[in-house]
Formats: C-alpha cells, sequence, structure tokens
C-alpha cells in the first residue's frame, strides 16, 4: 500500500471519530424518497414537501451552525441546507468531507438566490470517503454561464479511474446512457421483425468468422486449448442450418492486435443472419435500422461529428470497390494483373508488400485512394474473393464476392455478405487461408471441419450483417476514440 498523503491520514481520522460518535459510517441501506431532478418538479410556492434524498457531497461551504452542501446523484446535483437544531449530532457535519455520500431528509424550500433545496430535519452518512476526489471549481461568467476551473481532463487518468472520471465529469454519463439506447433501439429493431436473439460461445475449440490474432487460454479439466472469440460468425450459421431463419447477437468478441482511436482488443459487435435473403436486401435493411436508432436515440436523422454533419437517413450511396478506387485514381484497375496492380500502387505512392496478391494489392489502394474521403454513409460492394474467403463469389463476376462495407466518417461501420453456402468452394477457400497461415501470415483463418459439415448439411441462401457497436456509439455521440464510449478500455500497465 502507499503512503498515505495528509488529506488521506485526516479521512481516516474523521472515520474513527464519527464511530467513537456512535455513527455507523457504512449503513447498509437508505430509504431514499426522490433524486434530485424530481425535487426540483416538486417544487411548489403554495405547498410544503418533504422528501428523502442521498448522494455524494460534491461541495460544501460550513458556516460555523450552518452548511450549504450540493448532492449528486444519477440524475444530477441537489443543495442541502443543514442547520444546527434542525438535525441532531450537528457535529457530525464537520467530519464530512466532499466526496462522502450522505442522506438527507427535510422539506423543500427555494434560497433567497432563487436555487430549489432541501432544508435538512435529518442527515445520515452512508459512506464515509477515505480518498480525496479532484472536484473542479465552479463559476459564472457575467451571461450566467457556468465556468469550469482546473477540470478532470486528463485522458489517461480518466480511463484508468472512470468511476472518478463519472463522479466528477458528470455529463460523461450521458454517453454511456446513450450507448445503452442504441442497443436497446436496434435490439426492438430486429425483434419487431421477429428474429431471435441468441448466445453462442465466447470460449472456443476453434476460432474463426474472421480474419484475426486470437486470444488463447487453457482449460484444465479438458487440458485443451481454448480461444476468445473473435467473431460469431461461424456458430450464427450453424443456427441458420439448424432451421432458424432470422438470428441475431449483441456480443464482446476479442482480437489479439493492435490499439489505435477505433480499435480496441475487447469491443461490442451485433450480428446478424436472415436466411432466404442476398447483400442486396441487406443494405436496404441496414440503411432501415440505422435510420431507425439514430431517430430513436437523438430524435433525428442527422448527427455532427467534427466538422461534418452526416445523415443517416437513407438510401446510402452504393459503388463497387474497384469503381471507388477508379474515381479516386482516375484509373480503371479491372483487368489489371497482379504485377500491373503492384506497379500503379507504387505510382499512387501505396506501401506494398512482396507477395501480395491481387485482392491485397486492391485493398491497400482503396484504404490509401478512397477510405478517408468516404464522410457520408457509404456502401462499398463487390470485394476480390482473396479478401472474402467466406462470401458468396459474384453472381455475375467468379472473382469477386457479394460483400458490402458500410463506411462513415471516414472508417469502417459494418461488414456484410451473401454468405458462401456452397460446402466445397468454402472448403477449397478455408484451405487456402490454411497455407497463408502457414506462410506466416497470423491473421489467416483455420480450417473448421465441423462449420464445413453444418454447411454440407446445408445453408439456405442468407444474409449476414455485422455492426461495430463501438464505433456506431462513436457517431452517434460525436467521440472520435473508441476510449471515450468503452467504460473500461484496455490499457498499458502505470
Amino acid at each position: 500500500m502507499a503512503e498515505l498523503n495528509d488529506q488521506q491520514i485526516r479521512r481516516r481520522e474523521e472515520l474513527s471519530e464519527l464511530r467513537e460518535l456512535g455513527v455507523d459510517p457504512f449503513p447498509p441501506m437508505y430509504d431514499r424518497t426522490h433524486t434530485s431532478e424530481e425535487v426540483r418538479e416538486l417544487f411548489d410556492e403554495e405547498e410544503e414537501h418533504t422528501v428523502r434524498v442521498a448522494g455524494r457531497i460534491m461541495s460544501m461551504r460550513k458556516m460555523g451552525k450552518a452548511t450549504f452542501a450540493h448532492v449528486q446523484d444519477a440524475a444530477g446535483r441537489i443543495q442541502v441546507y443543514l442547520r444546527k437544531g434542525d438535525i441532531e449530532q450537528y457535529d457530525v457535519v464537520k467530519l464530512l468531507d466532499i466526496g462522502d455520500i450522505i442522506g438527507v431528509s427535510g422539506k423543500v424550500f427555494k434560497t433567497r438566490v432563487g436555487e430549489i433545496s432541501v432544508h435538512a430535519d435529518g442527515m445520515e452518512v452512508l459512506c464515509k470517503s477515505l480518498a480525496p476526489i479532484p472536484v473542479p471549481k465552479e463559476t459564472k461568467d457575467d451571461d450566467g454561464n457556468v465556468v469550469i476551473h482546473d477540470a478532470f481532463k486528463d485522458k489517461e487518468t480518466r480511463y484508468r479511474q472512470r468511476y472518478l472520471d463519472l463522479v466528477v465529469n458528470h455529463d460523461i454519463k450521458d454517453v454511456f446512457v446513450k450507448r445503452s439506447r442504441i442497443i436497446s433501439a436496434m435490439r426492438r429493431f430486429f425483434d419487431d421483425r421477429g428474429w431471435l436473439e441468441v448466445e453462442t460461445p465466447v470460449l472456443q475449440p476453434m476460432y474463426g468468422g474472421a480474419s484475426a490474432r486470437p486470444f488463447v487460454t487453457h482449460h484444465n479439466t479438458l487440458d485443451m486449448p481454448f480461444y476468445l472469440r473473435i467473431a460469431d460468425e461461424l456458430y450464427l450459421k450453424r443456427l441458420i442450418v439448424g432451421g432458424f431463419e432470422g438470428v441475431y447477437e449483441i456480443s464482446k468478441n476479442f482480437r489479439n492486435e493492435g490499439m489505435d482511436r477505433t480499435h480496441n482488443p475487447e469491443y461490442t459487435a451485433m450480428e446478424i443472419y436472415v436466411a432466404y435473403k442476398d447483400y442486396n436486401w441487406m443494405m436496404e435493411m441496414t440503411e432501415q435500422c440505422l435510420e431507425y436508432v439514430c431517430s430513436e436515440v437523438n430524435n433525428t436523422t442527422e448527427v455532427v461529428i467534427g466538422e461534418h454533419t452526416i445523415n443517416f437517413a437513407g438510401p446510402y450511396k452504393r459503388i463497387s470497390m474497384l469503381d471507388a478506387i477508379g474515381e479516386a485514381t482516375g484509373q480503371d484497375i479491372s483487368s489489371m494483373s497482379t504485377e500491373e496492380l503492384a506497379t500503379f500502387a507504387k505510382s499512387q505512392g501505396v506501401e506494398i508488400e512482396a507477395g501480395m496478391n491481387r485482392g491485397k494489392l486492391i485493398d491497400e489502394l482503396f484504404s490509401e485512394k478512397v477510405e478517408d474521403s468516404l464522410i457520408q454513409p457509404t456502401f462499398i460492394t463487390d470485394y476480390p474473393v482473396e479478401l472474402s474467403p467466406l462470401a458468396k463469389r459474384h453472381r455475375d463476376n467468379p472473382d469477386l464476392t457479394e460483400r458490402f462495407e458500410l463506411f462513415v466518417n471516414g472508417a469502417e461501420l459494418a461488414n456484410a455478405f451473401s454468405e458462401l453456402n456452397d460446402a466445397l468452394d468454402q472448403r477449397a477457400r478455408l484451405e487456402e487461408q490454411a497455407q497463408h497461415r502457414a506462410d506466416g501470415d497470423e491473421e489467416a483463418m483455420v480450417v473448421d471441419e465441423d462449420f464445413l459439415h453444418a454447411l454440407e448439411v446445408g445453408l439456405p441462401p442468407t444474409a449476414g450483417l455485422g455492426i461495430g457497436i463501438d464505433r456506431l456509439v462513436m457517431l452517434l455521440t460525436n467521440n472520435s476514440s473508441i476510449r471515450d464510449v468503452l467504460f473500461f478500455p484496455q490499457m498499458r500497465n502505470a
């Protein structure tokens, strides 16, 4: 344990004094009747109301025989007025600090300066805070606007100690409330259409469904390795094989990869699979879903993200990957050989590695020349087959697949296929992936024999979609970093 500072020592001494006074500083419950917001709504000049409120002390003004304090709960703050003679053991008030949690009973009134408050006739200590909290000072300017001084803004500390961030920067809660509403709205959209929410394994004996490095663990009883899932896809498709015709899952996935403003090793994704549909149908459904979610959460289809105003109302622009590259570079690359593509990519300033196949070269060109320009929701369609080992070959061009990715504000938000249900084609592609893996590609897929057997049993024509929930929350809350929409992002040891 680190050495205690003066404040921590003083708070422990106050804790002892409270106990000497017969006060339990950590009682089991408190019968609260109103939140801070409800107290403000309750106030009536003509009628007297008695309430019981509870929350954390965020400011205190001790003035001898009277004390004003602001108490914060999940709904906001309310001022309480504590006066000697009105409450028992007023000496207890002298032992209170900012950060302590108290319960106050009393009558609602309005102060001379017009602030709705609670005049206490009783006060209970609910939790004595032993560590000080970094409370910024608030003042008001000449126009009545709140000005915050010495705000708790250090990103590193806020991410590591999110509990303090939530206490001190109370508006941060709005992001996470909105996150919850986004997920709830998406669930309603799917449930209203009769699709079933399901759960699939987090610990998997064989990982798959995406190109990514997994986290590996060991099961002692079975004496075998297990993998944290990187995607839900292969299990959800098994359920479609089994006879369900519409299933979805909102889940935690784990990928042992780099971290940046849009990537965290633990993240939330939604995946849905609907039988007898294709990727064209899925584009329309995606538009409807995102328009609905945005409207439900923000009461409009438009969101401001940085300097851009983005509209989630459909229809969205649709353009093939090859045509998008052609528009950006002025060059039709559709008939270029692998060698010609490599030469062209270099001429465009794209860094490439030796041995890249045609699909990888196209993907690098797209990433460098197109992706950042896709601000409004845009479906990029018809990816090279090398990039999409789980997608059905395009009905008009077997070198491409029926796949789309949805890009918004220069980043991928969703990925979808007409799902590959030809078991022999799927085997050949997974075996090709396994060869890439043997050649050193740690993110290449592995051959899952049970999944291939499921396809041999028979998967009907199916459309599948995955949406990154964290990235959607970033968009709908105007946050540029994934860490700002995760309660507890992964961090390097301090």
